[in-house]
């Protein structure tokens, strides 16, 4: 093959002041021992040097691997990334004001490779509008040192949109499967296809040059031609690595489920009870039968577990952001892999349906919020996570929950007879005055129209135009010592507060059946509607009465 070269080779290839794409989702699709080698290189030679790198989704294992083989000081001098909590070194880079550095949604950063592409001079959207990427509030600077705005605020038509800045692209670092001789790449083996084509066809007509890292060569493909997804035109250099650096995801080498060799049984052994399945499952009984659904990293990632232990997955279609529709997403270092998927389709093409509001309901972390309903995932003092996806599916997915522990830190938890009892709370309350940064505006998601609930282990809220009201209280829990003194603010309180459901608390599974819907929500519309039916025939029995 006239275009494979060693992982070594190519990084002698990388220039001084480059702008470096990189394709991947946490592992998957990381090109692991081509940025081994950069890393390698500059460290012995102190080049390359001042790079500008560009990524959408986080790629890292929040240790040494993925984008933190770029962390050194005088490696890289530009960061523009969707998400930085799996690489905390170039976090620190910039929480330092050691680069330039920007934290831009997930979803506009892949559909803005697509637009360099075409030769488009940005990416114009709605999304970001008042949150912290809104040029009105920091524009997605990170730093004092970042001083250009990469972001504008324009208005067509009498409506806000967002601009996002095209560039030109230098190299693109990739990763495939299986390369022929022509530089074709096929994924096949492949969590995840992701972003690489927008990628590698950015950077090819920009001038720039790709590099593939796959796991073998052969002279022809024995695939149809539909199964190449970087084909062998954009191709300029390919590299064979090592099985250790080419692992499916940072946590497993290969799982042939995730591809579609397999099909995996979806048993799922049950969890003991904790305030995490106590979440997951009431964040299940709002899941309405048919509904097509995004899942979030973390906290959000229960509510799979739990739909397979009541073995009701299939009644509804889960989603990744990275692209898998359908099956039973994986968690931790797998995240965005997915078994027994009914589709996986490119990251650009996901978040095209996410923000044209194909979504009917998305389940999301909560770190902290506000009396306004103000969400903030993305930044904590010097802590950097960044919002990934995040913006992009809560400003275009009607219904939202927002699931979290009802304090962070060390907090310990009793369940007695189907009662919780907090017998500590966390070192860090969640329901602030202000949270840190705006990762997703509450009051604008009402003037929108999106229904807003917020699931904790001892407590449920909605938002509403004046703010959180707190509309269900855990057996067991006193309201004022465990909810209100935990609170930097008063919520307004439901005139109804409902317990919520003693099934949460139980071992042993819920037996929920869906009607349309779970239980939870559907059940309290009818039994709201049940009360009115009777308060009417009262009123009216009372009226014959007096008359």
């Amino acid at each position: 093959m006239s275009k494979l070269l060693s992982a070594e080779q190519v990084a002698q290839l990388i220039p001084d002041n480059a702008t470096i794409a990189t394709g991947g989702f946490i592992g998957i699709g990381f090109a692991e021992a081509i940025a081994k080698a950069i890393e390698q290189r500059f460290l012995s030679s102190q080049q390359p040097k001042q790079l500008a790198l560009v990524y959408a989704a986080g790629q890292g294992d929040a240790k040494t691997r993925g984008l933190n083989h770029f962390a050194h000081e005088g490696m890289v001098r530009k960061v523009i990334g969707g998400h930085w909590g799996l690489a905390p070194g170039l976090g620190k880079l910039a929480t330092d004001n050691l680069i330039e550095a920007y934290n831009l949604p997930q979803g506009v950063i892949c559909h803005l490779f697509r637009d360099i592409a075409a030769g488009k001079p940005g990416t114009l959207t709605k999304v970001g509008l008042h949150t912290f990427v809104d040029p009105r509030q920091g524009g997605g600077k990170i730093n004092s040192r970042t001083l250009t705005d990469q972001v504008e605020l324009l208005t067509l038509q009498g409506e806000e949109y967002l601009f996002y800045k095209a560039f030109p692209i230098d190299i693109a670092l990739l990763r495939g499967t299986t390369a022929d001789a022509d530089g074709n790449i096929s994924m096949e083996r492949e969590a995840l296809p992701l972003d690489v084509l927008a990628i590698a066809q950015a950077t090819h007509n920009s001038g720039g040059k790709v590099i593939v890292q796959v796991e073998r060569t052969t002279d022809k493909h024995q695939l149809t031609p539909d199964r190449v997804k970087i084909p062998g035109i954009l191709v300029d250099h390919v590299v064979i690595a090592e099985p250790q650096d080419h692992p499916q995801t940072f946590a497993e080498q290969f799982n042939p489920a995730y591809c579609g060799d397999v099909i995996a049984p979806l048993e799922q052994q049950p969890e003991a009870l904790s305030a995490r399945k106590i979440i997951g499952r009431r964040a299940l009984m709002e899941l309405r039968k048919g509904s097509v659904v995004n899942l979030g990293i973390g906290m959000p990632e229960m509510v799979s577990a739990v739909a397979a232990e009541e073995k009701i997955l299939n009644d509804f279609t889960l989603t990744v952001e990275p692209g898998g529709i359908g099956g039973q997403p994986a968690s931790g270092l797998s995240f965005g892999a997915v078994s027994n998927a009914a589709a996986i389709i490119d990251q650009p093409a996901q978040f095209d349906f996410y923000d044209g509001g194909g979504l009917d309901q998305a389940f999301l972390g909560l770190a902290e919020t506000c009396p306004e309903g103000h969400v903030n995932v993305s930044r904590f003092g010097s802590k950097l996570a960044g919002a990934g996806g995040f913006i992009n599916i809560t400003q275009n997915t009607q219904e939202l929950y927002f699931l979290g522990t009802f304090t962070s830190g060390s907090q310990q938890i009793e369940i007695n007879n189907g009662e919780l009892n907090v017998v500590r709370n966390g070192s860090v309350k969640k329901f602030l005055k202000q949270v840190q940064q705006i990762t997703f505006n509450g009051q604008y998601a009402v003037k929108q129209g999106q229904k807003v609930t917020f699931i904790t282990e001892r407590a449920v809220f909605t938002l509403t135009a004046k703010g959180l009201k707190l509309i269900e209280v855990a057996p067991g829990i006193d309201l004022q010592k465990d909810i209100l003194d935990q609170m930097d603010f008063t919520p307004l309180i439901d005139d109804n507060l409902t317990p919520m459901d003693p099934r949460l608390f139980k071992e042993g599974p819920m037996n929920l059946l869906h009607s349309g819907s779970h239980p939870a929500g559907h059940m309290r519309k009818v039994w709201a509607q049940l009360i009115h039916s009777l308060n009417e025939q009262r009123d009216s029995l009372e009226g014959c009465i007096a008359s």
